[in-house]
């Protein structure tokens, strides 16, 4: 283990706290530059594409031709894996070539089922046959157009188009909404940050990959926020009946894109009869 001498570490602290002033002018000048709508809310208009690989919930990202976020790409590998995977390759193979996501905690009833629903995945899964992801699986919005009272997450998903509108006028949830697979969500404003909450699922969408099934009784509880012009999305899911705990992805930072945002293509299921091995299958959202 290395030692450092005390005049190291006092620089080290020294250089921590002009950091930490440096930034504080950033933080007020963030805020005070904030794009807002005529109600004074921030402006969350655009098309919104992932900042960059790495820490992405779902193991990959999408990326705008030319871009620096993909589509269908896995994440950045952990530091030392390429060192590790060049002096033991056998052992890189047969471990999966991917950095595993965080993933829900189930109640210890229900983790023989997860397993089970995990090692069957090709079989159980709906979104892999085109099946609508459900929330919050889907991720982050692609597009949002806002409006006071009102804001719409666009999606441009893998199983095709999909929508939400949201009010954020103070209304309560419609008592009378059907459940469905993204929700009845209400939306409001806690500050400069939007909080959305979703109740009201289809049973039969998973909240990640292997296995993380949920129960009707889902909520979903979403927190948009602007930060230096980025987008910080953060979900988090409880399912009491199931979870042992509530489940927060990992925070997504997007960026504005001047590209439009076109129609998705159809989703045409050519990969399912040609399985060899249908224990596992990674999400690319």
């Amino acid at each position: 283990m290395k030692s450092f001498s005390i005049t190291a570490l006092l620089l080290c602290a020294g250089l921590a706290s002009v950091s930490a002033l440096a930034n504080e002018p950033a933080k007020v000048q963030n805020k005070a530059t904030t794009p807002r709508l005529a109600d004074g809310k921030p402006d969350f208009n655009g098309v919104w594409v992932r900042d960059g690989l790495g820490g992405d919930t779902f193991g990959g990202g999408k990326r705008e031709a030319g871009g620096s976020v993909c589509i269908l790409c896995p994440p950045e590998p952990p530091p030392g894996a390429a060192a590790a995977a060049a002096a033991n390759p056998q052992a890189a193979a047969a471990a999966r070539a991917r950095m595993a996501p965080e993933r829900p905690k189930y109640k210890p009833e229900f983790e023989a089922k997860v397993k089970d629903l995990d090692a069957r995945q090709v079989e159980e899964d709906p979104a892999l046959r085109c099946g609508n992801p459900g929330l919050p699986r889907i991720g982050a919005p692609d597009g949002i157009v806002q409006t006071p009272g009102q804001i719409v997450f666009l999606y441009n998903d893998l199983h095709g188009a999909a929508f939400r509108i949201i009010p954020t006028d103070g209304r309560a949830h419609n008592k009378d909404a059907e459940e469905s697979y993204l929700g009845d969500s209400v939306g409001k404003w806690e500050g400069d940050t939007l909080v959305v909450e979703a109740v009201k699922f289809i049973e039969d969408t998973w909240l990640i990959d292997d296995g993380a099934f949920h129960t009707p009784e889902l909520k979903v509880v979403e927190r948009l926020q602007l930060n230096n012009g980025k987008l910080e999305y953060q979900a988090i899911a409880h399912d009491p009946s199931v979870l042992a705990e509530p489940w927060q992805m990992r925070k997504r930072t997007l960026k504005r894109s001047d590209k439009p945002m076109n129609e998705p293509l159809p989703c045409i299921d050519r990969d399912i009869d040609h399985v060899v091995d249908g224990t596992h299958h990674d999400n690319a959202r």
